[in-house]
């Protein structure tokens, strides 16, 4: 009996929020992103926004941004009401970038905890889509001449954010993402 009870308020809760009214739906053109536009994808990186398409899911009708990343060969679709929530952006300025190539001339913080949580916190760092946060894992990582290597994890760790980062600057500066490495590497020497 107490079974049936629970699932009939279920029903009945599920009634209450159908009577309440419906929020409009966000437009595309309100979020600022357009066919073409370069975005940053936390968990992706850059990406291309190739189309804004209306489809209908499981009978709810949604606008989605089609970012493709070219790098992955993938195509993401976002919802565009979840754009902001999901961490959806547009490239940085050249003001954060600069702030990011400072960071990287700083002095690496490398903290004493074992190597899992710190692995962790560098993931979480790439995964965040901040160019500073993600200049801070390069320049902890980086290895220069006559310094001990790097294990496989930390080699695969550093490779990844500095190819988020070089992404975002060769997209923010308009060049090759290979000359966007080249000076993100100069920039890490001249420290050195």
């Amino acid at each position: 009996m107490g079974r049936g009870i629970a699932e009939s308020g279920a029903v009945v809760k599920g009634l209450d929020d159908m009577a309440k009214p419906k929020k409009a739906p966000v437009k595309a053109k309100e979020f600022a992103f357009e066919k073409g536009d370069f975005v940053v994808y936390p968990t992706h990186g850059v990406g291309r926004v190739i189309d804004i398409e209306a489809k209908e899911i499981a009978g709810h009708k949604l606008d989605l941004f089609v970012i493709s990343f070219e790098q992955e060969r993938m195509m993401l679709r976002v919802p565009v009401a979840k754009a902001k929530i999901s961490g959806l952006r547009k490239l940085s300025s050249r003001k954060i970038m600069e702030s990011a190539l400072v960071t990287l001339k700083g002095r690496s913080r490398v903290s004493r905890a074992m190597w899992n949580r710190r692995a962790q916190e560098y993931e979480a760092k790439i995964n965040s889509g901040d160019p500073v946060s993600i200049a801070e894992v390069v320049r902890d990582l980086h290895r220069n001449a006559g310094q001990p290597d790097q294990s496989y994890s930390e080699r695969q760790i550093y490779e990844a954010a500095l190819d988020r980062l070089a992404r975002e600057l060769a997209a923010v500066e308009r060049i090759d993402k290979d000359l966007a490495t080249q000076k993100l590497n100069s920039v890490l020497q001249k420290v050195a």
